[in-house]
């Protein structure tokens, strides 16, 4: 609630609670993705059936990297819990706010320091050196 003090240990609780249950689901899914291709042969006599199946383990393939880069903040996330860091924004040190991290448990900013990020990454999407000089 907002009378709380901000990030005390039932919050903290809770959020390592969110954060452990999303990454042992990933790692579920990531362990059944690569059981499920060690006993799949891929057998099909059709070419085209061959293309679709390969498709689709590309597919698959590309989730279970966006699970590991998932996998990877929840980590960080976890490790700013221990660290006394989450919670409050990488950039600023403020507050990220309990409703944005409710809605992102691995937010490193408050929305005002990543929409400021990302204004200044539209402006200069190269980065601060240019090529060109």
């Amino acid at each position: 609630s907002e009378t709380e003090e901000y990030m005390n240990t039932q919050q903290l609780l809770y959020f390592k609670n969110v954060l452990l249950t999303r990454r042992s689901e990933l790692i579920n899914e990531v362990q059944s993705f690569k059981n499920e291709l060690k006993n799949n042969l891929f057998k099909a006599p059709d070419p085209v059936d061959m293309g679709a199946a390969h498709a689709e383990i590309l597919l698959d393939f590309q989730a279970n990297e966006r699970h590991g880069g998932a996998i990877e903040k929840i980590d960080a996330a976890l490790a700013r819990i221990v660290d006394g860091e989450y919670g409050y924004c990488e950039m600023t040190g403020e507050e990220i706010g309990l409703k944005r991290l409710m809605a992102k448990p691995t937010a490193t900013m408050s929305v005002e320091a990543q929409e400021m990020c990302e204004r200044n990454q539209r402006r200069n999407p190269f980065g601060s050196s240019s090529y060109y000089a």
